[in-house]
């Protein structure tokens, strides 16, 4: 299976990297649920394929033997390979979502917390 390309930069709020997607904190969580959705789709879109990759023969004959090795099982692993790719992207666009989005919540606990702090000991 070749490579899948990383996801474009993903930009939080200040947080992550620009130059591609650029989201604001409050909506980004439900970004993530989209593509969390997507890629349950997928699980389920990668059964269906793996069910015409692995197809055996109806029969013992030339004819179902011939079709099933050199046509539908060619096509099926074709389909299997770009259903796990694109599960594959999905799972890294996710994963890079919740970390640019991770970085804007630690931050803003953090500010929280040093807000929190100030006049105390006076």
């Amino acid at each position: 299976m070749s490579e899948v390309p990383p996801p474009a930069p993903i930009q939080v709020g200040s947080g992550g990297t620009p130059g591609g997607y650029r989201f604001e904190p409050g909506q980004v969580d439900a970004v993530i649920n989209q593509w969390k959705d997507l890629r349950r789709e997928l699980t389920n879109d990668i059964k269906n394929a793996q069910a015409i990759a692995w197809v055996k023969p109806p029969g013992q004959e030339f004819a179902s033997g011939d079709f099933v090795n050199t046509g539908a099982k060619l096509s099926g692993n074709t389909l299997l390979e770009q259903h796990q790719k694109m599960a594959q992207y999905v799972d890294n666009y996710i994963r890079a979502l919740e970390e640019a989005s991770g970085k804007i919540k630690a931050g803003e606990q953090q500010a929280t917390d040093a807000v929190k702090s100030q006049g105390k000991g006076f």
